[in-house]
């Protein structure tokens, strides 16, 4: 038995509300449980120095986490003067994610930057902020097509990302709190609207896991990222 009650496909309740934000070219605050996320979009028309004159356009990302979006306070990383390994490696993560999903040449020589803020976190936020980020790139996009500043839409499909592991000894779908801190084994699954995968990070925790274990999360994933891609369709409708 999990935790909160769920089966063991079953995901957290998903919610994604756009426009969050007055200035930013995309918005949302998406809701995957108790973890919640606040994804904003900021489109520069200026690419990085190291892709200038090549026409390719850059997606990017930064990640934090509120002091209390968890049960302690966590100090503040600007207090400290530094980011974390772990906040690093998380943005590097988002905006890879996000760029496999982008067609840099259509884009042109501009750059998205997509901040992830977690306000809430219960597990899965990695994997929140990738889903609900793409939202955010979605509606900034859109504003570039409303006013004819790109040709073509360089989106070429949904990105989305979930958590599935192995607590107590079965393979689960979305991750909490509570299972993410006692799973046997624990990976991201970061795929498009198409099911085709992007990046998978997966990692035994203290339990060795098998072939056949990893095609059941495969399984889990495929079947929870698709609920998160009808999220994100239903979003931006």
């Amino acid at each position: 038995m999990r935790p909160s009650g769920r089966t063991l496909s079953e995901m957290r309740p998903i919610s994604i509300e756009t426009g969050i934000t007055k200035h930013a070219e995309g918005s949302c605050l998406i809701k995957v449980g108790d973890t919640h996320v606040l994804c904003t979009a900021t489109i520069d028309d200026r690419a990085p120095s190291f892709l200038r004159n090549t026409g390719l356009g850059w997606v990017t990302a930064e990640y934090g986490m509120l002091p209390r979006a968890t049960t302690s306070r966590n100090r503040r990383e600007a207090t400290a003067g530094k980011q974390g390994g772990r906040t690093v490696e998380i943005q590097r993560l988002i905006g890879r994610a996000l760029r496999a999903g982008v067609d840099r040449s259509a884009l042109g020589e501009r750059q998205i930057v997509i901040d992830c803020d977690v306000i809430q976190a219960d597990g899965g936020t990695r994997c929140a902020a990738i889903t609900g980020g793409w939202v955010a790139l979605r509606l900034a996009v859109n504003k570039l097509l409303a006013k004819g500043v790109i040709a073509s839409d360089p989106l070429i499909d949904n990105v989305a990302a979930v958590s599935c592991g192995l607590y107590a000894g079965q393979a689960v779908c979305d991750l909490d709190y509570a299972e993410d801190s006692e799973a046997g084994t624990d990976g991201n699954f970061i795929m498009t609207g198409k099911g085709q995968l992007i990046e998978i990070q997966m990692s035994a925790e203290g339990t060795t896991f098998s072939r056949d274990q990893m095609n059941q999360l495969m399984d889990l994933a495929e079947a929870g990222v698709a609920e998160l891609v009808a999220a994100q369709k239903d979003a931006i409708k």
